[in-house]
């Protein structure tokens, strides 16, 4: 995602046909490491294509994805039927620890694009 990123920075900028060398740039401007091989997949893959028509293609593919909601609606069924039972007795909550994302696991979500 993050060469991705890079690439439509560049071209908003006015370059009109970016390249692994613009790309490893704006990365470093931000501290992060370039894989010029991933790097250069990506302008292979958007070379010649115009940003509007992949971004319209890019949100076509957003809609069919699931926005999840039945985590909430599940989660909320046991406390009612607890409530029900006329539970004195509330047990503690737990805090959960949110799994921090590291900058390698941003995961290439460049929505089938680059395959």
């Amino acid at each position: 995602m993050r060469y991705a990123a890079a690439y439509v920075l560049a071209a908003l900028a006015g370059n009109t046909n970016p390249d692994v060398s613009s790309i490893s740039k704006i990365l470093a401007s931000v501290g992060i490491d370039c894989d010029n091989a991933k790097a250069q997949k990506v302008v292979d893959a958007l070379k010649g294509k115009s940003l509007d028509k992949i971004i319209e293609e890019g949100t076509k593919k957003l809609t069919n994805l699931p926005v999840g909601g039945g985590a909430a609606a599940a989660s909320a069924a046991p406390a009612a039927a607890a409530d029900k039972k006329g539970a004195a007795k509330e047990a503690p909550k737990k805090e959960e620890k949110k799994k921090e994302e590291s900058e390698e696991e941003d995961g290439d979500m460049g929505f089938g694009l680059f395959d």
